[in-house]
């Protein structure tokens, strides 16, 4: 068993709302007039409101090589990541004690939206009081996915170091992937949706002993479970170029939400000897509005057992794997009744399907 104790965010600095960057789109693409109207309501249905970028609007006017991007991918990235580690570990609403740098066993780090060597995590550990013999583990291309897969992955080693502390840390710097110059529909979907975000969570044995400095409510990670669709490469993900990142984004994903996710998420209710009228709300990754309608078809519930989803939804948009944490930050500022069970879901390139079962404490 481990516990996800606590976790820090770090928000980008530049906030635009959903009809400016909408305004904005008209300007960028070379699109006719009448092909661009016959997109531009995908902004109005996205159900989101506002979105933050570590980049300014005018940045998006001009055209960048993807050497210029990935240099500020990983500026960004660091500044933001240290930032999301500190509040992290600092004394606050889960903390009743700073955990110190040097208490972290090992550290995970996720992301899809850019490329280093050595990676992030070298350099995040050179920059706070980290141990040398800390154990490092890059996970890249996991997409939307990567922030539960990232979780199952901390969660299978703190069963072997059941005294241990892990760091996951997400990053996804989708805006620097912006191609001005992709005239492809799922182009053109994506900057409906996506926006930039950045999260650390810790995550701690059963036997850690830094569980007794935590408060409030936490979940305690029960069971995972990951799944992937064969011959269904090119449903999400990037076809990377000389430009850098262009988005892969096909129509069929709310349909695989009803066939390929629904077969996945009851097999699972039933391994763990779980049936849905025992989760009175889901920490879902909202790949969308429409994936998340198909999965309250699936399911039979309703909006508010995914209330969180839709919520950061609204207000940050599709963070690709950052999202997953700060739907459940906000779950875990609830006083969720010990015993309450819940499920983590993200879906991510491959096809994938990544499931976590929760308990609360």
């Amino acid at each position: 068993m481990s516990y996800i104790a606590t976790i820090g965010t770090s928000i980008p600095e530049y906030h635009l709302k959903q009809m400016e960057i909408k305004k904005l789109v008209k300007e960028i693409f070379s699109k006719s007039d009448r092909e661009i109207e016959r997109l531009l309501p995908v902004f109005d249905h996205a159900n989101i409101f506002e979105r933050q970028f570590v980049v300014d609007s005018s940045w998006f006017l001009e055209s960048h090589s993807f050497k210029e991007r990935n240099k500020l991918y990983k500026e960004k990235t660091i500044v933001h990541s240290l930032h999301a580690i500190d509040e992290c570990l600092s004394k606050g609403e889960n903390l009743t004690e700073a955990v110190p740098y040097h208490a972290i066993d090992a550290i995970i780090f996720v992301s899809s939206t850019g490329i280093s060597t050595p990676s992030i995590d070298a350099h995040l550990i050179n920059e706070r009081n980290f141990r040398e013999d800390i154990v490092r583990i890059p996970l890249w291309g996991l997409g939307c996915a990567g922030g539960v897969n990232g979780l199952a992955r901390a969660h299978e080693w703190l069963s072997y170091y059941t005294n241990g502390a892990v760091l996951l840390v997400n990053v996804e710097l989708c805006s620097l992937t912006f191609q001005k110059d992709d005239d492809k529909k799922s182009n053109f979907i994506g900057t409906a949706l996506f926006g930039d975000g950045v999260s650390a969570t810790l995550v701690l044995g059963e036997q850690s002993p830094y569980l007794t400095k935590g408060c409030g409510s936490i979940p305690s990670i029960k069971k995972t479970s990951t799944r992937t669709k064969k011959n269904a490469l090119d449903v999400m993900g990037w076809d990377i170029t000389n430009n850098g990142f262009e988005v892969v984004f096909a129509k069929s994903i709310p349909q695989l939400v009803r066939t390929f996710w629904k077969q996945h998420v009851f097999d699972f209710l039933y391994e763990s000897g779980l049936s849905t009228n025992q989760i009175p709300f889901y920490v879902a990754h909202p790949g969308g509005k429409k994936v998340l309608e198909a999965m309250e078809e699936v399911l039979q519930i309703t909006r508010e057992h995914l209330h969180y989803s839709y919520q950061i939804l609204e207000n940050h948009g599709n963070m690709s794997s950052v999202t997953i944490f700060y739907i459940l930050k906000e779950w875990m500022k609830e006083d969720v009744t010990k015993g309450t069970k819940s499920i983590i879901s993200a879906l991510g390139p491959g096809f994938s399907s990544e499931l976590i079962s929760l308990e609360w404490e």
